[in-house]
């Protein structure tokens, strides 16, 4: 009895010690799994997990667009927003918009969704049904240049371009020092009002992208107290707020494109803007919205155009211009 009972044991001890290593086996396996994979969060709080990176893209914003090109991805886009008109390769790629069926989505069979938050918020079943058909959506916009530049890191990690995003944050952030150590020597700066839509009144807040590029540029915000409109970068400050800082604004500058279709005229002729001091001394700026309003590389040229504008002497002389 007592060899039967040595048996019965070491048989049990046996099973024990298997089904030990077993679990040990599998604690490594999760382990593992977790250290091989990426992970990240969007806009709306989704929790990315992925191994590898997305190599079938479809993009539905513009600046997604731009920094895919940007980071050498040309290959790896398989369709871009029908609103895409930068660089002049998107020409050549077929055109998505949030209004298709997602049929269309799926004949092309993307492994990765690039959106931006007023996509997702305005159209979740289209953004579900990817979802469920096996689609990784990721919705990213940053709000401010700080978010610009996690943003860039955050499409290379998605991508698999790490190393390039990070050049891409180290040169631009390069560059505009190099520019700051040059406008931070202005002894007297111009006050500047910066208009983002013309129609309502409204111009950016304190910490938007065209406020930094302005900023960087040497000009002074004369609307620092802009309040954001419904969370975004806009705030509407009205006609009686622009007119009470008449005399002390040296320059307006305004966004000119989609989100603003203006001309010089049109704020010239505008009742009550005869009495602003920039109104007056005929220094009115138009620029491209694409250049100051995205979180994309081109704002570098955003900056130097508005230095141009204000400083010519500084902007004009410099190698500035070479960077572009």
């Amino acid at each position: 009895m007592n060899l039967m009972n040595m048996f019965k044991q070491s048989r049990s001890i046996i099973r024990q010690t298997k089904n030990i290593t077993g679990i040990i086996l599998l604690i490594i396996f999760i382990i593992s799994f977790k250290c091989s994979a990426l992970t990240l969060t969007d806009k709306k709080g989704r929790q990315i997990v992925f191994e590898k990176p997305f190599t079938r893209i479809i993009s539905l914003y513009g600046a997604h667009t731009e920094n895919l090109y940007h980071l050498g991805l040309e290959d790896a886009i398989v369709g871009v927003s029908v609103n895409d008109t930068f660089p002049p390769q998107v020409d050549k790629k077929t055109k998505f918009s949030y209004h298709d069926d997602s049929e269309k989505f799926l004949a092309f069979m993307p492994d990765l969704v690039l959106i931006r938050p007023m996509i997702d918020n305005g159209y979740p079943k289209l953004m579900n049904r990817l979802e469920k058909s096996g689609i990784t959506v990721v919705s990213l916009q940053p709000s401010g240049i700080k978010e610009m530049y996690d943003y860039w890191l955050k499409l290379g990690k998605l991508t698999g371009k790490d190393h390039k995003a990070k050049i891409m944050v180290q040169e631009f952030k390069e560059k505009t020092d190099r520019i700051k150590a040059k406008t931070n020597k202005i002894p007297v700066k111009k006050k500047v009002y910066f208009e983002a839509i013309h129609t309502r009144m409204k111009t950016f807040t304190p910490g938007a992208m065209p406020i930094f590029a302005l900023e960087t540029a040497g000009g002074i915000n004369i609307a620092s107290d802009a309040k954001a409109s419904r969370n975004t970068n806009i705030a509407i400050y009205g006609k009686e707020q622009i007119l009470a800082k008449a005399s002390h604004i040296d320059v307006f500058l305004a966004q000119k494109g989609v989100m603003n279709a203006v001309n010089i005229e049109i704020i010239k002729r505008e009742p009550g803007f005869n009495i602003i001091k920039a109104i007056k001394n005929n220094q009115i700026y138009l620029i491209d919205e694409n250049i100051v309003s995205r979180p994309v590389p081109r704002l570098y040229k955003g900056i130097v155009s508005i230095g141009m504008f204000l400083y010519p002497d500084i902007f004009f002389q410099e190698k500035l211009k070479e960077d572009l």
